[in-house]
């Protein structure tokens, strides 16, 4: 499956008239065209896309600050969509986010343009920085709301920071899907860890003798 088969890009920035999810499309379409075709990121100018996509620069520029924004919404665009939690217990938004992870991981590995894509994304400082302020942060600003709900429900320790708390839980994924390619990815993995922290993580008045 090529990038162009994958998801429909999320919402991003609204900027000037209202959006054409048709025109997007085709400029995200052509970005991809263009990576298919092996053209590296840093060669990338909006002139070559808007030409590549059969659009003015404009159009381009009305959607997007610049190109970093662009590429974080292709990016974004192969990516599984963002998870709706289910908000039945903190276990089960924790287990929901983490199979998020895993399914990425699993996009990743069997995308060679999509693994090609996110190499040349973080040697980019303007694109990576772009990344984690559009998509990164976010998401960890819901894992911290869930981590704090957990602590004030009594589900979780509060003698333990919170952004320590999203590293022990959110760590070991990251570490298998990222840094260990040749790690299994098997279905039932986000539930066995997230049980495997949360163990740990309950209050001491909470766990069974």
């Amino acid at each position: 499956m090529s990038l162009a088969d994958s998801h429909p890009r999320p919402e991003g920035p609204g900027r000037g008239r209202p959006r054409s999810e048709t025109v997007e499309r085709s400029i995200i379409e052509g970005v991809i065209r263009l990576l298919e075709e092996g053209v590296p990121l840093a060669e990338l100018s909006i002139e070559r896309i808007a030409r590549t996509a059969g659009v003015g620069k404009a159009t381009i520029y009305r959607r997007w600050n610049g190109k970093e924004e662009l590429f974080v919404d292709v990016v974004r665009a192969a990516e599984p969509p963002d998870p709706e939690l289910p908000g039945t217990s903190v276990r089960d938004d924790l287990v929901t986010l983490l199979e998020q992870l895993r399914q990425r991981g699993l996009m990743t590995r069997s995308s060679v343009l999509m693994h090609n894509v996110i190499a040349q994304m973080k040697s980019s400082p303007k694109i990576w920085d772009a990344y984690h302020s559009i998509v990164v942060e976010p998401r960890r600003r819901t894992q911290h709301a869930i981590l704090r709900r957990g602590q004030e429900g009594g589900e979780l320790r509060t003698d333990i920071d919170v952004d320590v708390l999203n590293d022990m839980i959110f760590g070991p994924m990251l570490v298998r899907a990222v840094m260990r390619p040749d790690a299994d990815l098997p279905e039932g993995l986000s539930e066995q860890m997230v049980d495997a922290v949360l163990e740990g993580l309950r209050p001491v008045s909470s766990r069974t003798p």
